[in-house]
């Protein structure tokens, strides 16, 4: 009987893989990182190829590290970092660019979306705001600005969607990830608004299939076999959006878990049964995802900072050239080389302040405008205050959303769990807990998100009956209490960090206009 389980996931800045079997046991791992593209600014992009050449490369190594008969593998899942859109052709060949979370080309469609459906319309469909730029609004875009292609878009698919259908010929959509699609995707419902898509001039039929995440949508085909290294008819389910993939592995299921993942972007969740959040009338509404657990009654409240660990990749990529070489000599990581030289530097970097908007902000401020900024820079300042203030700057991105959900009244369990990503760092760990002012403890392991969808396809074909085998597996370690002084002079910097953004706040927006000015 087969009873091993495969998950992959795709994060903004690379892909993950990994096999475990019934006891929950992670037999083998694997990852790729692969290049992200800012043709101008604002834009971010990847190779939509390149998904599927790392998902082949993957999957052959974690079937040869295991040496896992294919099989033996009794179910797979996929999940991938949201918003992400691939258009691909009736054949499912990519027909432009995929776009990746950090792209925010489409502000102009964000205004006329607005007037045309309405915001409170949205708000009230969605749960959500538009200025998340979800994919009814990049399709838009592609619609009125690049109509030759949009007219050969057979499908408007996600990262995950795109890699199910390499695999199976089934073009679907999973409710977790449709949130994403936003404008017209009712979260209550779990269905799409034909008439808000008529009133844009979209065609439904370019949506995939909707199911439920732990839904058998379909089974390895032939061809796919043949470069995968599966099993032709092995069983693939919906799939989820990659945090919720992350907290499952983390043992999030129930009502107040809290969890963390420093990945590309930095994203915290509440997991919660609080319908009435969704209708939250502050205006500082966080993203409202429908969770993998049960989707139709549970959700997490998700805060994000766009760039959290990606302002550590951006740092190492255009700074840290030396630790690179570092890297390639000694085989240390670059990123252990950035973190210690932090931890050399007090905790309040020497009054240097970031704000780490590099590519706009999302909750709470919801500024697409918005970039980063560096505040107080003297000639004292050295590399190492650098990367402090910019992990720092993270933290209070981070803690300015999490003061947000405290205030809604929703249950949130300590310690705060971190998970997957630059959470690894114990230096931004202890950042983070001084910033927050709560206990906190890492996740042991820390597989992942692959992990929480090979638990998904587990669930999905049978091999678990529910999802609290996710809890059963988890262990907590490196506990960490608030040091209580650290956290009352990072409050002091954390209301300047707020006000800096208040007094720039207007001047984003004139940098923007002279910008496109200069573009046209």
């Amino acid at each position: 009987m087969a009873t091993r389980l495969l998950g992959i996931d795709f994060g903004t800045g690379g892909a993950k893989a990994c096999i475990i079997d019934d006891q929950g046991e992670v037999l083998a791992y694997a990852f790729r990182e692969y290049p992200i593209f800012h043709p101008r600014p604002g834009w971010s992009e990847h190779d939509p190829e390149t998904y599927w050449r790392v998902t082949c490369e993957m999957v052959q190594q974690v079937l040869r590290d295991t040496q896992c008969l294919p099989q033996e593998i009794a179910g797979i899942a996929v999940s991938s970092a949201l918003p992400s859109m691939v258009l691909v052709d009736i054949q499912g060949r990519p027909v432009a660019p995929a776009l990746n979370l950090m792209d925010r080309r489409a502000l102009e469609e964000v205004d006329v979306i607005r007037t045309v459906v309405g915001e409170s319309v949205i708000e009230d469909v969605t749960a959500n705001r538009i200025e998340d730029h979800p994919n009814l609004v990049n399709l838009f875009w592609y619609k009125r600005n690049k109509p030759q292609i949009y007219e050969q878009v057979h499908k408007a698919l996600t990262i995950d969607g795109f890699i199910v259908s390499r695999l199976t010929g089934e073009f679907t959509l999973n409710t977790s990830s449709a949130v994403f699609y936003g404008v017209a995707f009712d979260i209550r419902k779990g269905v799409f608004h034909n008439d808000i898509l008529e009133a844009l001039q979209i065609d439904p039929d370019i949506l995939p299939r909707l199911c439920d995440s732990t839904d058998v949508v379909a089974s390895i085909t032939p061809d796919a076999a043949l470069v995968t290294g599966l099993h032709p008819g092995t069983p693939v389910v919906g799939g989820q959006v990659d945090c919720n993939a992350g907290w499952i592995a983390g043992g999030a299921v129930d009502a107040g878990d809290m969890q963390l993942n420093l990945g590309t972007s930095g994203v915290l969740g509440v997991v919660h049964q609080n319908m009435d959040y969704l209708n939250s009338p502050d205006g500082l509404r966080m993203v409202n995802i429908p969770y993998t657990t049960s989707p139709r009654d549970t959700f997490s409240a998700v805060a994000v900072t766009t760039t959290g660990g990606q302002a550590l990749r951006y740092l190492r990529d255009t700074f840290g050239e030396g630790e690179a070489d570092v890297e390639r000599l000694l085989k240390v990581s670059s990123y252990d080389l950035i973190t210690l030289q932090a931890r050399d530097v007090a905790p309040g970097s020497e009054g240097l302040l970031v704000l780490p908007y590099l590519m706009g902000e999302r909750s709470p401020i919801w500024d697409t405008s918005a970039r980063a900024v560096m505040f107080g820079l003297s000639l004292h300042h050295h590399r190492g205050h650098v990367f402090r203030a910019f992990m720092e700057g993270v933290a209070y991105a981070l803690f300015d959303s999490y003061s947000v959900l405290q205030r809604t009244g929703l249950t949130i369990n300590h310690p705060l769990i971190f998970n997957e990503g630059g959470a690894k760092s114990d230096v931004w760990r202890r950042i983070i807990t001084d910033v927050f002012g709560i206990p906190t403890a890492m996740l042991k392991g820390r597989t992942g998100a692959p992990l929480g969808d090979a638990i998904l396809a587990g669930v999905g074909v049978g091999i678990f009956d529910d999802f609290s085998v996710a809890k059963s597996w988890c262990k907590y370690r490196e506990h960490l209490e608030p040091d209580q002084q650290n956290h009352e002079m990072y409050m002091e910097y954390f209301q300047l960090y707020k006000n800096i953004y208040s007094n720039v706040q207007g001047n984003f927006q004139d940098l923007q206009a002279i910008v496109r000015r200069h573009q046209s």
